[in-house]
């Protein structure tokens, strides 16, 4: 499965911005409910590339092997001392730039990441200060590869309901500060990279556009499956040197449970919203689906009955970005003309807790 491209003129550079609708600044809007749109678009990745050949320094591997078992060519790692609210930054000045906006007119942030710039507080904090905002409520949410997703469910609740107009949604990741390069950590190292992305969201008064539906769930009989044991405040201390000598600091998974729950939870996450918002899966235009794995999105694609060129890929560039997986890959098929205004669009991811979810949105 490739990526998807279809003919639009010039591509942009990675991490372009991409302005999408209009914004609506009418008293009338405030006064009715709207389903939600997403305004604009905008991403950042690291400048760093590290090939698959370049991890074979560092552990048992191989750039077959790791092509084989994930489709990941390369991936990013942010720079020493870059963190995921600085990647959001420059991504959300992209998205503001591209929908002519102030972050000063931004009323809400969501934030979704498991990897904060620190312990506490919640990144959004740090992310508001360096966009030189005050004031306005900085949401942190913790649901891993499905946190774009309920996010967007969030989002779509404070913006349906008139709560807030404008809100930032942000996914964002540093993993390269918590694999381990060794042999032993190889099953996930060879997986993750670093990357932001963010939608900013609004109402729209146009009937036939905008979410449609967002459903999530959750799991966590199987939290374990996928996870990182260490720190863990259910430690005293949370963390130590033998906790760190032990790998337990490092991710965990067991790949056979995960790809098993999520070809089946994916395509069902996606036909259930569809079914809400009375649309079928022949309708779709296209699916965004979370880049965890070639051969997971390849199964998913097979379970929805759909063909590769209704389903973005960009895996192979950036490797699993968890919760900016999505968002990026958004805002690259936009960039590409995979998306148009009309289009209807769907979105499904898994990933550790167990979580899952779907949406579908008229673009």
């Amino acid at each position: 499965m490739g990526r998807f491209r279809r003919e639009a003129g010039p591509v942009r550079p990675v991490g372009a911005a991409t302005y999408i609708g209009p914004i609506l600044r009418t008293p009338e809007a405030e006064q009715t409910m709207h389903r939600t749109e997403f305004i604009s678009t905008g991403m950042y990745v690291p400048e760093r590339v590290v090939t698959n050949h370049e991890l074979e320094g560092y552990m048992d591997t191989s750039d077959e092997w790791i092509r084989q078992r994930s489709g990941i060519e390369e991936r990013r790692w942010a720079a020493e001392g870059e963190g995921g609210s600085d990647m959001a930054k420059i991504a959300t000045e992209r998205a503001l730039e591209a929908a002519g906006m102030e972050a000063s007119e931004l009323d809400c942030l969501i934030v979704a990441t498991l990897s904060p710039d620190h312990f506490f507080p919640g990144t959004g904090v740090f992310l508001q200060r360096k966009l030189g905002v005050t004031d306005i409520p900085c949401l942190d949410i913790r649901n891993q590869c499905t946190g774009f997703l309920y996010g967007l469910e969030v989002a779509d609740a404070f913006i349906q309901t008139g709560k807030y107009r404008r809100v930032l949604l942000v996914g964002t990741e540093v993993h390269s500060s918590g694999i381990v390069l060794s042999t032993d950590g190889r099953d996930t190292a060879v997986l993750f990279g670093d990357g932001a992305a963010v939608a900013i969201l609004g109402p729209t008064e146009d009937p036939d556009r905008g979410v449609l539906a967002v459903r999530t769930h959750a799991d966590g009989r199987h939290a374990e499956k996928l996870w990182a044991p260490a720190p863990a405040c259910v430690n005293k201390p949370f963390v130590t040197s033998e906790m760190i000598d032990a790998g337990l600091t490092r991710p965990h998974m067991e790949g056979r449970d995960v790809f098993k729950h999520a070809v089946t939870k994916m395509p069902a996450a996606l036909i259930e919203v569809l079914e809400v918002a009375g649309h079928t899966v022949q309708e779709l235009d296209m699916v965004i689906p979370h880049q965890a794995n070639m051969r997971i999105a390849q199964a998913v694609a097979k379970g929805l009955g759909i063909p590769d060129d209704k389903m973005y890929i960009n895996i192979q560039r950036y490797g699993n970005t968890t919760a900016a997986s999505i968002p990026i890959a958004l805002h690259e098929c936009i960039e590409e003309g995979g998306i148009r205004r009309g289009d209807l669009v769907g979105f499904t991811a898994f990933g550790s807790g167990f979580t899952w979810g779907g949406a579908v949105v008229r673009w």
